[in-house]
């Protein structure tokens, strides 16, 4: 909140001024008083989970043998490559990142964090230049497609694999498959990237670590999330979700091809999408005329989808937010994702102009209460469960930033290795690109 509070609030776009107005008229919590830094654990004993690494904990255990919190991204590296520096880069960053040196053991029945003073995580490299060139890249992502599905050892082995693949003299590829336990979007642009980029300039010149010592790892962050649960600092956020899905029906009945099974596989596939550039720069007109994000009116062109297909006028969908709240917490390597669940009332007498202003105001509410845990709020209200979907929500919509572009060419997507697993049975995730908006739907196979 306090980025919003500016000394010319009229250099805000419309969405924040709308929600600067509500808080200065009383209608969001008000912000705690800000609490000291986070602090550093003390001892190097093993940690509980965070909220966001339970529910991917136990699903694992679920279905060990389903890929399905695997994800995969693809570092895009022209020029020429000192090969040697990269590596030391890359393992400079396990070293850095307690995160990517943690495994996930049981200890009297509970899942812990389990911090290892070093894990060695290879980096081996496939020369593909004896392929015809036509071939080469089709082959680099049939080797990645193989590490990605491979499922991890969350109890002993490593949560990150690499593979570096050079395609020609002066172009090469990084694969990374990660567990979701370990890291997040953010995570891998805007950490990332950024770090292996600057050590490997660094190592490449002969040169020291330039990055200076993380003040906190991810571990102390998810005790201080525990304590703060414990002591119900979030009780406010939480009643405002208490009201917000109160009586919220059980699942989104899309038109589905089989029954429900009993038990979700989690098997999914994907179907692309694309949208022009002159299309999605209409929508970003369209969007700034009704005072609104892209991502605002992408939701609610999505529920208006969902409407027509279902006939459903109380329609939840999933989204996510960062998590990344502190200042402490922005330069980490973690899982710190939050979903929040955005509830819409449909009509089809209502307006889409009409329907924009309702999502407008649910996306706003929703963020201004984000800090509540999604594992935690489950517990709190106990929806109906079942094993054969998702508490709250059953489709997902997704629309990710522009990637970062460093000045080297250095790029990063998650668009290209698909691993056939579906989280939800139905999902929108979108990238926002110079090219326009790229993306797929990705979807259950047990029910589509």
């Amino acid at each position: 909140m306090d980025r919003l509070v500016m000394q010319n609030p009229t250099e805000l776009s419309d969405a924040k001024k709308k929600l600067l107005e509500k808080y200065l008229r009383g209608k969001l919590p008000q912000p705690e008083v800000q609490e000291v830094t986070i602090p550093r654990r003390t001892t190097l004993d093993e940690v509980p989970l965070s909220s966001g690494q339970q529910q991917m904990w136990l699903l694992s255990q679920l279905i060990p043998d389903t890929p399905v919190y695997n994800e995969c991204v693809t570092l895009h590296l022209p020029g020429l490559l000192n090969v040697d520096a990269l590596t030391q880069s890359f393992h400079e960053i396990t070293s850095r990142h307690e995160a990517w040196r943690t495994t996930f053991p049981q200890v009297d029945g509970q899942p812990v964090q389990r911090i290892h003073a070093s894990l060695d995580v290879p980096l081996p490299l496939v020369d593909l230049r004896y392929l015809p060139v036509d071939e080469r890249e089709a082959e680099a992502v049939r080797l990645a497609t193989i590490d990605g599905k491979r499922p991890f050892d969350l109890t002993n082995g490593s949560l990150l694999r690499a593979l570096l693949i050079q395609l020609d003299d002066r172009e090469h590829r990084l694969y990374l498959t990660l567990h979701h336990i370990i890291f997040d979007g953010i995570s891998i642009y805007q950490v990332f990237l950024t770090e292996l980029r600057t050590l490997y300039e660094a190592f490449v010149a002969g040169k020291p670590s330039p990055l200076p010592e993380l003040p906190i790892q991810y571990a102390d962050v998810a005790l201080w999330q525990r304590e703060r649960l414990q002591q119900h600092v979030l009780d406010k956020q939480l009643n405002y979700w208490k009201e917000q899905l109160k009586d919220a029906p059980a699942a989104l009945e899309l038109p589905v091809d089989h029954p429900r099974p009993l038990t979700s596989s989690y098997h999914g596939s994907t179907y692309p999408l694309s949208l022009s550039r002159s299309l999605t720069d209409a929508l970003r007109t369209l969007s700034k005329r009704e005072g609104c994000t892209l991502y605002m009116m992408m939701i609610a062109a999505f529920k208006t989808l969902l409407f027509r297909y279902t006939g459903q006028q109380d329609i939840l969908v999933g989204t996510a937010t960062g998590g990344r709240n502190r200042p402490e917490m922005q330069k980490l390597l973690g899982v710190f994702i939050n979903m929040l669940v955005m509830r819409t009332q449909l009509t089809g007498e209502m307006s889409f102009r009409e329907l924009l202003g309702h999502v407008k105001e649910e996306t706003l509410d929703a963020h201004a209460h984000q800090d509540v845990p999604f594992e935690y709020l489950v517990k709190k209200l106990q929806p109906e469960r079942s094993m054969g979907y998702n508490p709250f929500f059953q489709v997902l919509f997704m629309l990710e930033p522009p990637a970062s572009v460093l000045p080297s060419g250095w790029t990063l997507t998650h668009m290209d290795i698909k691993t056939d697993t579906s989280k939800f049975d139905l999902s929108l995730i979108l990238e926002d690109s110079p090219e326009g908006l790229n993306g797929y739907f990705e979807y259950s196979t047990d029910l589509f």
